[in-house]
């Protein structure tokens, strides 16, 4: 029968590759929990005209999502943390990955300092990193050292979906 071969990037290799090491290594579950979001979404629907002429960016989900995150992070650091050896390292900084879909396959950019960041300057840094992604110019620097990662299906339809860990993250 057909078929088609097309040979993986480096950076697809890699991705892969790491994403199989952590299935073999850790432990991972996944919960699943419903969530109201009428008053976020009440909230948008008021203040999406006021924050883009403010800001000049959109209100998304994304930067509700992602200060939702951090607090958990905050309150469970465990959660931010990453295994070393015999040893859990907490970190104190909050560098939130942002799962983004590409022509090329998903890739993971990372919003640094988030927890320093107000919603304005969290979707413009979403905006800007997932340009990028996109685009094919994200750097090795762009992708590397996320503590945590969001993933939202939801874009695609998903109701659930299981993200994949990526290395040291827990």
């Amino acid at each position: 029968r057909p078929e088609t071969r097309i040979r993986m990037s480096r950076r697809r290799q890699t991705i892969a590759q790491r994403l199989l090491e952590a299935q073999r290594t850790a432990a991972m579950l996944t919960t699943f929990n419903e969530v109201d979001m009428s008053a976020i979404m009440a909230l948008r629907s008021r203040r999406r005209e006021a924050f883009l002429k403010r800001y000049g960016v959109g209100l998304g989900f994304m930067s509700f999502f992602t200060k939702a995150v951090i607090s958990a992070l905050q309150a469970f650091p465990n959660l931010n943390a990453e295994i070393r050896g015999d040893e859990i390292v907490q970190k104190h900084y909050y560098d939130i990955g942002i799962a983004v879909g590409t022509a090329g396959g998903p890739v993971v950019p990372i919003v640094r300092d988030a927890d320093h960041k107000g919603f304005a300057e969290l979707e413009r840094d979403i905006a800007r990193v997932a340009e990028k992604a996109r685009s094919n110019t994200l750097t090795l620097e762009d992708l590397r050292g996320g503590t945590f990662t969001i993933t939202n299906g939801g874009v695609y339809g998903s109701l659930m979906s299981t993200p994949i860990l990526s290395p040291p993250q827990v």
